[in-house]
């Protein structure tokens, strides 16, 4: 396989269709150019100084919380993802900081309680427009992000809040106004987003792998009816037979993420050769993703989730949690739309007034944003205090 990097823009540190400053489509509201540092520079940082951020330390991303030190947060997961993608962006002349951005804001808007969570708050919003954690993500950083005095929100580019909505339904995407133009032209976004979408799955499976050995909730003899996992084991163990367990687990998960990115970036390489998108635009307006693993790998990566679905997200334990996470989160929608005076102030404020603007739907959506906002342990102390009697405050 060809594996010569693409040509890069005259500046020499860009391929032609990389996003960069001069090509993006700006912010919502304007604002002077930053000073020695680029356009997606200042969205990175804004994001690292957002609070939805540094609430993702104390959110799931498969264990709840509290189970234990050592496993994955969304925080910890986001970095893992920034740092892969990163990777792959250096490898294809694209921009890391753009790549960086994304990465770090993809999961800003998800529920305490990972996916589980994230179920039962669209359940308990199915009469009032749904709830899914990628819009919200949007949300958090177009409104709820209350920090500058000029805008709502993080009032971030063009081009990070197209790499955080991922996915969208056609009736939402006709709500977002040109941020959603995409999904109703049958466009792509730009080349940073496509690659952090597959370092976002390159590290929840090769994590969750980890995590999961580390739980005991699966084991190494299940995971050696994966191909993919089995080829790593027996390169390992080959290499070295005397080795630890523990530094076992770690040689494999190391390589599985080596494998897919190196598959990525030879595969990517080939494509953007074949197809040689000149512009950003010409990026957009490609029938298909020319960021891509090969065909072999994307088989390789559906036996692995297939795998993880089967054995980790449906194991018996893993379900207990989850059933307890959405007890709590529907029984707190449920308290506060019905009282939201059970709420603290600011968020009683805020309900107030999409109350007024959308009546019932929108006093769901500030109850939604309220509890889509905490922490599992915040999510668990507040149940405590409103269905608890020995809890008062």
């Amino acid at each position: 396989m060809n594996t010569r990097r693409p040509e890069p823009d005259t500046s020499g540190r860009y391929a032609p269709c990389a996003t960069v400053d001069a090509v993006s489509r700006g912010r919502r509201y304007r604002e002077p150019p930053p000073s020695y540092r680029s356009e997606f520079q200042r969205d990175r940082d804004r994001i690292i100084h957002a609070a939805a951020f540094r609430r993702l330390e104390y959110k799931t991303q498969v264990f709840v919380n509290h189970e234990g030190d050592l496993f994955r947060t969304r925080l910890t997961h986001s970095i893992e993802v920034a740092q892969i993608a990163r990777s792959i962006a250096r490898a294809l002349a694209l921009n890391e900081d753009l790549t960086e951005a994304i990465a770090l804001a993809h999961d800003v808007g998800h529920t305490p309680f990972g996916h589980a969570g994230q179920d039962a708050l669209n359940a308990c919003m199915k009469n009032y427009g749904g709830f899914e954690h990628n819009l919200q993500s949007l949300r958090v950083v177009d409104e709820l992000e209350e920090k500058y005095a000029d805008f709502p929100g993080l009032n971030l580019t063009y081009e990070t809040r197209e790499g955080i909505l991922k996915h969208c339904s056609v009736k939402n995407a006709a709500e977002l106004g040109p941020v959603g133009e995409r999904f109703l032209n049958g466009q792509q976004p730009g080349l940073e987003a496509q690659l952090t979408n597959l370092a976002d799955e390159i590290a929840y499976n090769s994590h969750d792998v980890d995590d999961g050995l580390r739980a005991e909730l699966i084991t190494i003899e299940q995971l050696n009816e994966v191909r993919l996992f089995n080829e790593q084991y027996e390169e390992v163990k080959q290499l070295y037979p005397q080795l630890s367990q523990r530094r076992i687990i770690h040689e494999i998960v190391r390589r599985l993420i080596n494998r897919q990115v190196t598959d990525l970036v030879q595969t990517s390489i080939s494509r953007l050769e074949l197809h040689a998108p000149a512009s950003l635009e010409a990026v957009r307006r490609h029938p298909e993703a020319l960021v891509a693993f090969s065909d072999r790998m994307r088989e390789l990566n559906l036996e692995l989730k297939r795998f993880l679905r089967r054995h980790l997200y449906r194991h018996y334990r893993v379900h207990r949690m989850s059933a307890k996470a959405e007890r709590v989160i529907r029984a707190l929608f449920e308290a506060f739309f019905n009282d939201p005076r059970l709420m603290p102030d600011e968020a009683q404020l805020k309900v107030a007034a999409l109350r007024e603007q959308s009546g019932d739907s929108g006093q769901a959506r500030a109850v939604a944003d309220y509890i889509a906002g905490m922490t599992d342990r915040y999510a668990i102390k507040e149940h405590a205090r409103v269905y608890h009697p020995g809890e008062l405050t």
